[in-house]
């Protein structure tokens, strides 16, 4: 009974070695998967308890307590989340206000400045190469080093007849 025991107990292939050592084997690497990723794990998120859900339990009550308390912090942290998100948004738009009000100020500058030019364009004399704007323009340069233009120096060309 017990020869015939062993020989059923093990099934068919219960003798075989190389059976046995391939289970051997597979068992050992399902092991130490689990091991790296328990590990993997617990280094992702060191506060945080998600490694709970790798942990055997006494009870199905142990198990949803320690679930709800991995999901109230979840939804803890969504909420915080969530909150930044809203004050990134409301930053975003105080500096685009401010940055809108800043425009429409230059340009109406702009047009102050423009209506000047054109005004202070017929007090100059003819002579001068300031009574040609658009010359002054294309001759103006922007200097990178400090940041301002370069404009060319009033003269006066007289001219004289034969």
């Amino acid at each position: 009974l017990q020869m015939l025991e062993r020989q059923v107990v093990g099934g068919e292939q219960a003798k075989n070695k190389d059976l046995r050592e391939k289970r051997k084997r597979r068992k050992k690497y399902a092991d130490e998967r689990r091991m790296r990723l328990a590990a993997a794990l617990r280094q992702a998120d060191e506060d945080s308890s998600d490694w709970v859900l790798l942990k055997v339990y006494d009870s199905i009550q142990e198990e949803v307590r320690a679930k709800t308390k991995l999901l109230e912090k979840m939804q803890e942290k969504l909420r915080a989340a969530e909150t930044e998100i809203q004050d990134l948004q409301s930053e975003f738009e105080l500096e685009k206000i401010s940055y809108l009000g800043t425009i429409r100020r230059l340009e109406r500058d702009l047009l102050l400045f423009q209506q000047l030019l054109e005004q202070a364009q017929t007090l100059v004399r003819r002579d001068c190469n300031y009574s040609n704007l658009e010359k002054i323009k294309r001759e103006s340069v922007w200097d990178e080093e400090t940041g301002c233009w370069k404009i060319p120096q009033p003269v006066l060309q007289k001219t004289r007849l034969p």
